[in-house]
C-alpha cells in the first residue's frame, strides 16, 4: 500500500454531506477552536477500514499525513501510529513528540494521546507532561490530561489530579470536559481518590469540569458536590 493508494481509499468513502457535517461539529468558523480546518467528510468507522489496509505505510509517508491541512488524512496518520506503537514504541513517539502541533482538534488528541503519550511515559519521567500542561496550546494541555488515561487504567492516578490540579482554572471548556472526564475515570476505579481530590477542589472547580467529574456519583453524593460548588 502507498501514500497515493491511501489518499484514493479515503476519497472513495468521502462524502460533501458529512463533511459539512464535520465542519459544523468541530467548530471550523471564524474565531472557533477549529478555524480554518478542512473535512473530506469520512464516517470514523470507514476511515478506520482505510488505515487497517494501510497500517504499514512507511513512516516517512505517514509524516506527510500528519502535515496535510485535510483533518482526516490527520487522523489517519494518527491511527497508524498508535497501531505501530507496541512494535515501534521509540519510533512512534518521537515522530508524535516532533508533529505534536497537527495533532489540532479535540477527536486527533483524544484518538492518540492516551495510546501513545501515555503509553510511552508509563515507564519513563513524565516531566514533559507537566510541561505541555502549562503549555498555551489548548491541544498541548488536553494531551497532557488525555495522556493520563492510560495510567489511570493501570491504577496509577498520581499525574491524572496532579494535572487536572494544574488546570483548575484553565479558561476552555474542552479542557474542564477533559479533566472531569480523567477525574471520573479514576473515581471509577477508587471513589475515595476521587473524593480527596474533590473535596479539597471541588468548590473552585469550573461547572463543567465538576459536572463531569461526578457524572456517575449516587445521586445524593453528587448534589452534595453541586451545592459546594
Amino acid at each position: 500500500m502507498t501514500l497515493a493508494s491511501l489518499r484514493r481509499d479515503l476519497r472513495a468513502v468521502a462524502t460533501p454531506e458529512h463533511a459539512e457535517v464535520s465542519r459544523r461539529f468541530f467548530k471550523t468558523g471564524k474565531g472557533e477552536y477549529g478555524a480554518g480546518d478542512k473535512f473530506l467528510g469520512i464516517r470514523i468507522p470507514r476511515l478506520r477500514e482505510v488505515v487497517r489496509r494501510h497500517a504499514d505505510l512507511p513512516f516517512p509517508d505517514v509524516e506527510k499525513l500528519l502535515d496535510s491541512a485535510w483533518h482526516e488524512e490527520r487522523l489517519a496518520g494518527l491511527l497508524i501510529l498508535v497501531r505501530r506503537y507496541r512494535k515501534e514504541p521509540d519510533t512512534v513517539f518521537e515522530l508524535y513528540r516532533r508533529k505534536i502541533a497537527r495533532v489540532n482538534n479535540w477527536d486527533l488528541v483524544d484518538s492518540s494521546a492516551p495510546h501513545i503519550v501515555g503509553a510511552y511515559l508509563e515507564t519513563r519521567d513524565r516531566a514533559w507532561l507537566y510541561a505541555l500542561a502549562k503549555s498555551s496550546s489548548l491541544w498541548e494541555r488536553r494531551i497532557a490530561m488525555l495522556a493520563t488515561q492510560h495510567l489511570i487504567r493501570r491504577g496509577d492516578f498520581a499525574d491524572a489530579l496532579a494535572i487536572a490540579k494544574l488546570l483548575l482554572h484553565d479558561t476552555h471548556d474542552l479542557i474542564h470536559k477533559a479533566a472531569g472526564w480523567m477525574l471520573r475515570e479514576v473515581a471509577n476505579r477508587d471513589l475515595a481518590a476521587a473524593e480527596t481530590f474533590l473535596r479539597e477542589h471541588a468548590p473552585r472547580m469550573p461547572r463543567t469540569m465538576l459536572r463531569y467529574a461526578i457524572e456517575k456519583f449516587p445521586e445524593p453524593l453528587r448534589r452534595r458536590y453541586l451545592d459546594a460548588r
